[in-house]
This record gives structure tokens, sequence and C-alpha cells, in this order.
């Protein structure tokens, strides 16, 4: 990190309301106020960090609810060190007007109370640079092991469902297995009644015949005793 013209690190910075700008500060002249105020125009309405870079400087706009704060600084300028002068400006703002007048203030009308609140906010990142920028680390690699941590516990939780369906289809396929098994026994016991039914009435056709049989022999021998 270059340490030479600290002072001129932060070029410029504002707050504005949608197209807006409500306050803005900056020591030094140039065509960057205007470079800005195009880029707000072009910026995404929804929470988003968005960067562009131009003549040498960087233009860096942090979008919140609404409100766009931006910070120009010279190229050489850590990335860190300027989304940490933009978070400062964002709740330092929230607070002092959260709810309040900004959302109906006109074009640069919040300049003396907020101007050099912008001014006080650049310099104390400038006076505590080594520490801010390992502390914005600390926060980038705290924010990327929840990352992690989120995306491990959404797989887990997916693999959590599939086990879920594969034991829901387990089970659906247990009960039908139970019932294909009932149903077997049923129809087992029904053939087994049938054969049982057919078997009976084969039995008894069998001995009707040798009962029709038995008498036709006897009935012959009566005769024959009776010839005789």
């Amino acid at each position: 990190m270059a340490e030479e013209g600290k002072e001129g690190w932060f070029i410029y910075g504002f707050v504005a309301r949608g197209t807006v700008v409500l306050a803005e500060y900056t020591e030094f002249t140039g065509n960057f106020p205007a470079i800005a105020a195009q880029c707000l125009q072009k910026l995404p309405s929804s929470n988003k960090l968005s960067t562009y870079a131009c003549d040498g400087h960087t233009f860096m706009f942090l979008v919140h609810n609404g409100y766009s704060y931006c910070v120009v600084t010279k190229d050489f300028v850590a990335k860190n060190l300027s989304i940490a002068l933009l978070e400062r400006l964002k709740a330092d703002f929230k607070k002092k007007y959260g709810g309040g007048k900004a959302d109906t203030a006109t074009a640069k009308s919040l300049n003396k109370e907020f101007g050099p609140v912008i001014k006080e906010h650049m310099q104390y990142i400038i006076d505590h640079a080594e520490e801010v920028d390992k502390l914005i680390k600390v926060k980038v690699q705290v924010s990327e092991v929840k990352n992690i941590m989120l995306e491990n516990i959404n797989k887990t939780m997916e693999r959590g469902e599939k086990l879920n369906d594969l034991q829901d289809k387990t089970t659906d396929l247990h009960k039908e297995a139970q019932g294909f098994r009932k149903q077997g026994t049923k129809l087992r016991k029904k053939m087994w009644l049938q054969n049982m039914k057919i078997k009976l009435v084969v039995l008894g056709i069998l001995l009707f015949l040798v009962l029709i049989i038995w008498v036709s022999v006897c009935h012959g021998f009566d005769c024959i005793k009776q010839d005789s």
C-alpha cells in the first residue's frame, strides 16, 4: 500500500437518494463529480457494491435501500479501505437520518450537516489505514467461512431430503410388499379352498358311482339267487 500522498487517497465522496446527491465533500477540483454523477445514473436498484475506473481514479458505489454511497480514490488505494469508508458512511447516515428528512431532502441540502462527517470518516480511514485494512480482510475471511458453512449446511439438508425421500420410498415399497404378501396369502387360501371343494366334489361323485355299482352288483346277486 502506497504511503506517499495519504491526504490525497480519497478525492471525493457523497451520499445520494436515488440519483439526487444530498451531501458531498471534496478538497480537489476536477471532473470526478460529473463522472460520479454519470455512474450514479447507471447503478442497479438492488443492494450492491459497484466499481468503475476512469482517468486514473476508482469510483466505488454502495447501494442500500434506495440510497447510494460513493467514494472516489486514486487507483492504488486498497479496495478494502474504500469499502470500510462506504460502510461507515452508510451506518452514520442511517443513524442520523434514518426515517427522517433525508427521504424528502433536496439536492445537496445536507451538505452543511453531513459534508464534514464525510471528511471525518475519510480522515479516520487514512489515520487507521493499516488496522482497518486488516479488519476488513478478517471480515472477508469470516464471510467466506460463513458462506462455506452455509453451503455445506444446504448440501447436508439436501442430502437429508434425498435420504428422507429414499426412506419414504422404501417405506412405500415395504407397505406394497406387505400388501402383496397379504394378497398372496388370501389368494393361496382361496385357491386351496377351491381345490378342496373340487376334490370333495370329485370324491363325492366317485363315492356315488361306487355306491351305484355296489347296489347294482348286489341287485344282480339277488336276482341270481331268486332264479336258482
